[in-house]
C-alpha cells in the first residue's frame, strides 16, 4: 500500500504543490501552514560544514581480529583471534570546501567508528603518516593559509608557502604531499596512519607507546599532478563514485591493520620525541605488527543522514586505549568533540551513525538540550544519586603509569637540523621508483610559481635542506614559469 503524502507531522497534504492565497492571482495567505512547514524546513536544510575535512564518503564494514596482540592492549574487541566488530569509515579531503575536487592535493582523512561493546572507539587518522604541525596552537594559523585569502577569497600560494618556509618542521610531511602520494587515485588506493602516539595497556597493566597503520590491500595508486587536474575538471566526485560503485558491485576494498610499539625505556634513547607528529618511527627499529583486517561492505542509505552526520573524535575509546601525551592529539581530544557539538547540536551522540550498538549508554547528568530524542532517561534524578543502584566498572589499568612533574610553561618546539634528516631519507626512498623524484620537484614547482619571488627563494632553501638536487629540480621549473627580470 502506497503511503500517504503529509507534512513534518503526520498530517495528510492533499495537493503538496498547492498554496492557499485570496483568488487565483492574490498574496499568499500566512496560515498556509504546509507551505510554511516546506520552506522553513528548506531553509535549514544544511547544516554547518566542518572546519576541515568537509568534503568526504563514508561506508559500513566489519574488522575481524587475524592475530593476538593482548600482550600489548587489553581492549575487549581485541580479546579473540575471529572477533568481528562492525565499523563505519569516512574519508576526506582536509583543506577544501564540501563541494571541492577529490582529487586535490591535500591530506586525506581516514576515520573509523568500531561499535565496540565497551562503547564507540573511533580512531581519526589521515592517510599521511606525519602532519605539518607538533604545537596544536599552530593549527588554526596553518588551516587559515591553506584555505581562503581574506581580501581576495581566492587560494593564495603566498599564504600557504609563506606558513610553511617559516615553520620547517612541516618539511616532511610537504615532501610527502607534494610526492604522487598527495593524490591518491581513489579511497580504495591509500593507506591510513594514526601519526600520533597512543598508549596501550594490557590485562596486567604494562602498556607500550603504539601507532597504527592501515595499509589497503588494493595496492597504493596515485596520480599525476595533470591526471588530478584533468579530473578536477572533468569529474570532481570520483573518489566518491568509485568507492561507492565498487562496494555496490560487491569489490568490497579491504585494509590490513598493524601496531608499531615502543616502551618507555626505547622512547628515551630515539632521536625525537615520540610525541612529535612531524616524526616517523622508523621499521627497522619498531617493525609492523599485524592485529587485523578490515573490509567496507556496506555503502549508506542516505548520505546525509550517515556521512554528513557521522561525528569522529579520539577522544571516543575504550579501556586499555589511551591518548600520549602527544600535545597536538591532547588538543584534538576538546577541539573534535566541541566541534561536533557544534556542528550538530549537543546531542548528536544520539543520531544512529554515532550511537553505541552495545548495552545502554546511563549517563544521568548528561541530559536535555535541542533534539533530544531517546527518552532523556524519563524519570530518573538528573545526578548520580545515592538511592539508584549503579554499578561502576574497574579504573583504568593505566593510571599512574606515567608521572609528569614541573612548572607550567608556554612551551613550543623549536626547530633543529634534525627537522631534514627524514624527509632527506624520503627523498631517497622515492629515487626507487621511477620518474618519482622529478614528479616531487614538478608538483612543487607548479605551485610554487605562483607565489612572490622572495617567497620562492625561501621555497628553494626550505627544500634545499632536504637534497641540493631536489632545490635545483626546483628551481630550474619555477625560474621558466615564473622568469625573474
Amino acid at each position: 500500500m502506497a503511503p500517504v503524502f503529509t507534512n513534518s507531522q503526520g498530517n495528510p497534504v492533499p495537493e503538496p504543490f498547492a498554496t492557499q492565497r485570496i483568488g487565483k492571482h492574490g498574496p499568499l495567505l500566512l496560515q498556509d501552514v504546509n507551505l510554511i512547514d516546506n520552506l522553513a524546513h528548506f531553509d535549514r536544510e544544511r547544516i554547518p560544514e566542518r572546519v576541515v575535512h568537509a568534503k568526504g564518503s563514508g561506508a559500513y564494514g566489519v574488522f575481524e581480529v587475524t592475530d593476538d596482540i593482548t600482550d600489548i592492549c587489553a581492549a575487549k574487541f581485541l580479546d579473540t583471534v575471529g572477533k568481528k566488530t562492525k565499523i563505519f569509515t569516512r574519508f576526506s579531503t582536509v583543506g577544501g570546501e564540501a563541494g571541492s575536487a577529490d582529487s586535490a592535493r591535500d591530506p586525506r582523512g581516514f576515520a573509523t567508528k568500531f561499535y565496540t561493546e565497551e562503547g564507540i572507539l573511533d580512531l581519526v587518522y589521515n592517510n599521511t603518516p606525519i602532519f605539518f604541525i607538533r604545537d596544536p596552537s599552530k593549527f588554526p594559523h596553518f588551516i587559515h593559509t591553506q584555505k581562503r585569502n581574506p581580501e581576495t577569497h581566492l587560494k593564495d600560494a603566498n599564504m600557504f608557502w609563506d606558513y610553511l618556509t617559516s615553520n620547517p618542521e612541516s618539511v616532511h610531511q610537504v615532501c610527502f604531499l607534494f610526492s604522487d602520494r598527495g593524490t591518491p587515485a581513489s579511497y580504495r588506493h591509500m593507506h591510513g596512519f594514526s601519526g600520533h602516539t597512543y598508549k596501550w595497556a594490557n590485562a596486567k597493566g604494562e602498556w607500550h607507546y603504539v601507532q597504527v597503520h592501515f595499509l589497503t590491500d588494493q595496492g597504493v595508486k596515485s596520480l599525476t599532478n595533470e591526471e588530478a587536474g584533468a579530473l578536477a575538471g572533468s569529474n570532481p566526485d570520483f573518489a566518491q563514485e568509485d568507492l561507492f560503485k565498487n562496494i555496490a558491485a560487491g569489490n568490497y576494498p579491504s585494509w590490513t591493520c598493524y601496531i608499531q610499539t615502543m616502551t618507555e625505556e626505547q622512547a628515551k634513547k630515539v632521536p625525537f620525541s615520540v610525541f612529535d607528529l612531524t616524526k616517523i618511527w622508523p621499521h627497522k627499529d619498531f617493525p609492523l605488527r599485524r592485529f587485523g583486517k578490515f573490509t567496507l561492505n556496506e555503502n549508506p542509505k542516505n548520505y546525509f543522514a550517515e556521512v554528513e552526520q557521522a561525528a569522529f573524535s579520539p577522544a571516543n575509546t575504550v579501556p586499555s586505549m589511551q591518548p600520549s601525551a602527544d600535545p597536538v592529539l591532547q588538543s584534538r581530544l576538546f577541539s573534535y568533540t566541541d566541534t561536533q557539538r557544534h556542528r550538530l547540536g549537543t546531542n548528536y551522540v544520539q543520531i544512529p551513525v554515532n550511537s553505541p550498538l552495545h548495552g545502554t549508554v546511563y549517563a544521568p547528568n548528561v541530559r536535555d538540550g535541542a533534539m533530544n530524542v531517546n527518552g532523556n532517561l524519563g524519570a530518573t534524578p538528573n545526578y548520580l544519586a545515592s538511592d539508584i543502584p549503579v554499578e561502576f566498572k574497574q579504573a583504568s589499568l593505566q593510571e599512574d603509569q606515567e608521572v609528569w612533574e614541573g612548572a607550567a610553561t608556554p612551551f613550543h618546539w623549536k626547530a633543529t637540523p634534525y627537522e631534514w634528516e627524514q624527509p632527506a631519507q624520503f627523498w631517497k626512498v622515492l629515487a626507487r621508483y621511477p620518474n618519482q623524484q622529478e614528479h616531487l620537484a614538478h608538483n612543487i614547482a607548479v605551485h610554487v610559481a605562483n607565489a612572490k619571488h622572495e617567497i620562492q627563494d625561501r621555497v628553494f632553501k626550505y627544500f634545499g635542506g632536504v637534497s641540493p638536487e631536489l632545490e635545483a629540480l626546483i628551481k630550474k621549473e619555477v625560474f621558466e614559469l615564473s622568469p625573474r627580470k
